[in-house]
């Protein structure tokens, strides 16, 4: 049984996407692909195989229709038969109308590039903001792991501190969409990072202690210091821009 993605226009059609897409980071470009081959495979599994030549009657996951006279009940002597190409009476080949509705259910190429290349590079364009707003946010945003050395509250007052920074974060103009997603990641890095840490070191050293929980803290607070200074370089480098321009 051959995959439904080795189709000759759905390879026409992820390989326009690349193209048209070859502005974006290739991991960008990449994850996209593979978000289309999943969605593509799933819409063409969508529907019971007798019915691969119907039409969508809503969309994909809205299944197919059937054409009058053509349920299988109907005439049993059109049965297919069971054979290479048929699994237990059903076709498990894919036809190439179904393949074109499939497709345009999704979008053209052209939409698809064009979404994406908006998207990573930001609806709007930065704009700079005052030096204390900009330091608040990424204040909050280192501020979570400190706060979980204080006894009884430090952990929900760090995760309201991430919250804090997050919303401010997603809230400011300063920064385009891509630089906010990956100051997520590092905001939230310490959720994944600590236990690992923890866990590494009390295995090294037979036992978790205080020292070296702390330890862990202090090495977990690493990525989000990176991603606050990365912040900074780029807020800094628009306040400059702007002050440039006003200046003219």
């Amino acid at each position: 049984m051959s995959s439904p993605l080795s189709h000759p226009l759905v390879r026409t059609f992820l390989s326009s996407v690349e193209r048209r897409t070859a502005a974006l980071p290739a991991a960008r470009r990449e994850e996209l692909l593979e978000d289309l081959r999943e969605e593509i495979a799933a819409a063409l599994a969508d529907a019971p195989a007798q019915n691969l030549a119907g039409g969508f009657t809503e969309g994909p996951a809205g299944g197919f229709a059937e054409h009058p006279g053509e349920h299988p009940g109907e005439h049993p002597g059109e049965h297919p038969a069971e054979g290479p190409e048929t699994d237990g009476g059903a076709a498990v080949g894919v036809g190439e109308e179904r393949v074109r509705r499939v497709l345009d259910w999704i979008g053209t190429p052209e939409e698809i590039a064009a979404d994406a290349v908006a998207e990573e590079s930001g609806s709007l364009p930065p704009e700079p903001e005052n030096v204390g707003g900009t330091w608040l946010t990424l204040g909050l945003a280192v501020l979570p792991v400190p706060l979980c050395l204080v006894p009884g509250v430090g952990i929900p007052l760090g995760l309201v501190a991430a919250l804090g920074a997050l919303v401010r974060l997603w809230r400011s103009a300063p920064w385009v969409r891509r630089e906010k997603r990956q100051a997520t990641l590092f905001v939230l890095s310490p959720l994944v990072t600590v236990p690992v840490l923890a866990a590494a070191l009390s295995l090294a050293f037979d036992g978790i202690s205080a020292v070296a929980f702390v330890a862990s803290l202090l090495m977990a607070l690493t990525l989000p210091v990176i991603g606050a200074a990365r912040l900074a370089r780029s807020a800094a480098r628009l306040r400059e821009r702007a002050g440039q321009g006003a200046g003219r």
